[in-house]
């Protein structure tokens, strides 16, 4: 028969390994419990770091406005054909390049698309469209001092510390290269040209663009890298922003500023516009020692849209208009040949 005191120490036993059991289930829970918070938290700074409002140089970046080339994951590739349709002559031709049809994203010419090479101020088109995507029409941005020690092409009167308007900043970039506008709209939006460079390489490896990288908001530097056939797919990008495509088939432009007069008056660097040929619409240049001249230019005519990219080229302006005048001619011939009655 079991004494009052043996059982006691048998029940004592008994609860204190039941109360053992308890506390391991507890630590296991609160244990699952941290894991699946630091889990989740740490997904969620993975989130934050490649989000646009992490905060950037002591400035939160503003959520992007949604635009259409958000609405793919990828940019709008050009398909390149096994022959070249358009088939220019060129006594020098460009390192690289690359003619396509803007609405079909087929390429009709190419010329070492792949190459990566220097693109000076060609970086602007990324740099023009991080700009609308994060600002709005009306919005007004600092000049800062980084912006007024800019090398390199300029619009020269941006007036130090003043808020001036975006958009006047936007037309300097695309219509005259301004460096010092391309810093002032870093800054605005990412706090510093740095963070800002991150931005675009992040949406240039969103996008797929495999041979672009960015070194700067301007295109200055060697690292600034791209090739034809991811330029022609940020070009099919920025003439589907309302806000580039009104700017850069511009020849010339007088955007009030808080300068001497009010106005700030800005002329076209694109060749075809200085030429008037006709149905330019777009869309930039750019020249350093290392790329030589580079184009992006854009006609339409006839319903159909062209893009022309010419990579260290000798002369943009004269092969510009050669590659352009063939492309049209050969869509006029078979125009008129597909119109013609057949012979039975």
């Amino acid at each position: 028969m079991t004494s009052p005191l043996t059982g006691g120490r048998e029940r004592r036993g008994f609860r204190g390994r039941v109360g053992v059991v308890v506390a391991a289930l507890v630590v296991l829970v609160v244990a699952a419990g941290v894991a699946f918070v630091a889990l989740n938290d740490g997904r969620g700074l993975a989130r934050k770091l490649d989000s646009p409002t992490v905060a950037t140089a002591g400035r939160a970046v503003p959520p992007p406005v949604p635009s259409p080339g958000q609405r793919a994951s990828l940019a709008p590739a050009v398909t390149l054909p096994p022959e070249n349709s358009v088939r220019p002559r060129l006594k020098d031709p460009p390192r690289a390049g690359m003619l396509f049809d803007l609405e079909r994203g087929e390429a009709l010419w190419s010329r070492r698309p792949r190459d990566v090479v220097p693109i000076a101020s060609l970086t602007k088109i990324m740099s023009a469209l991080i700009v609308v995507d994060r600002t709005s029409p009306r919005e007004k941005a600092k000049v800062t001092r980084a912006a007024l020690r800019y090398s390199g092409s300029g619009v020269g009167v941006l007036p130090r510390g003043r808020r001036v308007p975006v958009e006047a900043l936007l037309h300097g970039m695309m219509l005259v290269s301004g460096n010092d506008a391309a810093i002032a709209l870093a800054d605005h939006i990412a706090g510093s040209e740095r963070a800002f460079v991150g931005l675009m390489n992040r949406r240039a490896a969103r996008l797929g663009l495999r041979c672009t990288h960015f070194s700067s908001a301007y295109g200055l530097e060697g690292g600034d890298r791209s090739c034809a056939a991811d330029l022609a797919a940020l070009t099919r990008l920025a003439l589907e922003e309302p806000r580039i495509a009104r700017i850069v088939r511009k020849r010339e432009a007088a955007i009030p500023f808080p300068i001497a007069g009010g106005k700030l008056f800005l002329n076209s660097t694109n060749p075809l516009l200085r030429l008037r040929y006709r149905g330019t619409i777009g869309l930039k240049t750019g020249y350093t020692e290392r790329a030589g001249s580079t184009y992006v230019g854009v006609v339409r005519r006839r319903g159909r849209t062209l893009g022309l990219v010419l990579l260290d080229s000798r002369d943009t302006g004269g092969q510009a208009k050669r590659i352009f005048d063939r492309a049209f001619g050969a869509a006029r011939g078979q125009a008129r040949r597909s119109r013609s009655p057949g012979r039975g």
